[in-house]
């Protein structure tokens, strides 16, 4: 499976929003800061609106803010909602039938591929990659700041 930019970016802006503790963000400081096209950025935050993830506010401090808590947005949930399928290969799509079947010996390797996949982007919420996220920026930190120690 390849994982498009609409689903990096969109997992990206999610963080970037859900680290604002319900703030709203405008989108224009989330592409400047992730270092994404903001008119791509808003088409990424048009379908995660439609889908629920997010909503608009309006006004002087508008911007996006997290519709529903961060802890009850799956990964899985927002990389199928901007790609559709994430299946491997065409043969473990749940409607597809493969001819192939009784002579393919990779079958179950896609299967468990799939299973994989789903297993880690369903039991990653959001709530942990914006953890994630603010535990890797305090490393970064830490290390910029050792680097700066006076010598002696």
């Amino acid at each position: 499976m390849w994982v498009s930019t609409k689903a990096q970016y969109g997992l990206r802006a999610l963080i970037e929003i859900g680290r604002r503790d319900g703030q709203a963000v405008p989108l224009k400081d989330v592409a400047e800061r992730q270092g994404i096209s903001q008119h791509y950025l808003e088409q990424i935050a048009s379908n995660l609106r439609r889908a629920g993830f997010i909503k608009s506010v309006r006004g002087a401090h508008g911007g996006y803010r997290l519709a529903r808590p961060a802890a009850s947005i799956s990964a899985y949930d927002v990389v199928t909602t901007l790609e559709g399928s994430i299946a491997p290969v065409s043969c473990v799509e749940e409607d597809h039938v493969c001819g192939s079947h009784t002579v393919c010996g990779t079958q179950d390797l896609w299967f468990r591929v799939d299973a994989a996949l789903r297993g880690v982007l369903g039991s990653t919420t959001l709530a942990d990659l914006i953890l994630e996220s603010e535990r890797a920026q305090h490393a970064r930190l830490v290390q910029l700041e050792g680097s700066y120690a006076p010598r002696a």
